[in-house]
């Protein structure tokens, strides 16, 4: 989600790993459209169809290194996966070439719905993904796609306060605690800079939606958080869970498993969702409409869904899933030294899911330069 430049690393531990993985996958939310045209540009054809395999294109670090090879123990289908580092790096390939040359592709909730408009994807038969009745009743509640017709939900996670509970005096429980300080913490707060989740707090802190379209009150937020960034160290999308367990910042804007990260190396670190409550991301599966193997990708979603793949994703990259047995199978120490890992997918789902902004997410690309820009 946050920023591009990373692609390609390669990903080895608890903290290195999932957050330069994370901050992949966090990049801006845009409308299907958008992304496409902007990036069609310069970007290589997807991957030519090869029968007898699929073709798979996902973050790098946000499965399993050997999960192809066990996929192909399993079903005897060969898995050829193809990394992109952003959702608007795959939604440019996607929209160009209308899907062809893929079969299973992972995308943020609102990229899948982009997606769906634009008619690129396939109906999921749940028939053939037994493993579906692994997941939480409320992951077929989701708002974007209930019933799960066009996606499956592979991760999911909420944004919020992380705070050194040794340098902030009480605890930090609103979102005007981070865009309007008490003096002490004036300077040694951070914001991310991503669209839709720097938007989404001054949205918050005024009682506005995190998907608002309404110009009016875009430009209200937007001066909010012009006012706000007087008070910040820095915006920062890559390194604040490292400069909170530094000392350098005291409260940070941050994703619950980027905070997980800080909370590993300091134990004063700590999670808080806002009073005014905050977004619910997912992380999604889709087949493209082009697909050739649609029989193949829902036997690897399908696998996906097992216990082992959504227990590896907690226990390395610290986020939530929406696969109950993989929840079930994680050691329970990871729910007490991780109190967010903990939130219940009821909890969940009573904070706004992020959807697709269509056109207006032109103007919150546009406010949130203005802002980054100001003096």
């Amino acid at each position: 989600m946050p920023a591009t430049g990373l692609s390609g690393l390669a990903f080895n531990d608890k903290t290195e790993g999932p957050s330069a993985m994370t901050k992949l996958k966090h990049l801006a939310l845009s409308t299907a459209l958008a992304a496409g045209v902007g990036l069609m540009a310069g970007l290589g054809a997807a991957p030519a169809f090869a029968e007898g395999k699929i073709v798979i294109s996902n973050w790098d670090g946000y499965m399993p290194a050997d999960l192809p090879e066990k996929f192909k123990e399993a079903t005897g289908i060969d898995v050829e996966v193809a990394l992109h580092g952003t959702n608007e790096e795959i939604m440019g390939k996607v929209v160009a070439g209308k899907g062809k040359g893929y079969d299973v592709l992972f995308v943020s909730s609102p990229f899948a719905e982009a997606l769906n408009k634009l008619d690129l994807t396939a109906e999921i038969d749940a028939s053939q993904i037994p493993n579906m009745a692994n997941l939480y009743p409320e992951a077929n509640e989701l708002a974007y796609d209930p019933g799960n017709t066009f996606s499956v939900p592979y991760a999911w996670g909420t944004t919020g306060l992380c705070y050194r509970s040794d340098m902030v005096e009480g605890t930090p429980d609103s979102w005007n605690d981070l865009l309007q300080p008490a003096d002490d913490l004036k300077g040694k707060i951070t914001m991310l800079a991503t669209d839709r989740w720097l938007m989404a707090a001054g949205l918050l802190a005024k009682g506005y939606s995190v998907n608002e379209t309404d110009p009016a009150k875009i430009e209200e937020v937007k001066q909010l958080l012009i006012d706000a960034k007087k008070n910040l160290l820095a915006y920062d999308d890559t390194t604040f869970y490292s400069k909170l367990v530094s000392g350098e910042a005291a409260l940070v804007h941050a994703w619950d498993g980027w905070c997980n990260y800080g909370i590993a190396e300091n134990g004063d670190i700590k999670y808080v969702i806002p009073k005014e409550g905050t977004d619910l991301w997912v992380d999604t599966m889709v087949i493209p409409a082009a697909s050739e193997n649609k029989e193949a990708a829902h036997k690897f979603i399908n696998y996906i869904l097992g216990a082992d793949t959504g227990k590896w994703v907690v226990e390395n990259i610290m986020y939530k899933v929406p696969n109950k047995v993989a929840m079930d199978a994680i050691d329970p120490g990871m729910k007490d030294g991780y109190p967010n890992i903990a939130i219940s997918p009821a909890d969940l789902l009573k904070e706004e899911q992020l959807r697709d902004l269509g056109a207006a997410q032109k103007d919150y690309t546009k406010a949130v330069s203005e802002i980054t820009a100001s003096q």
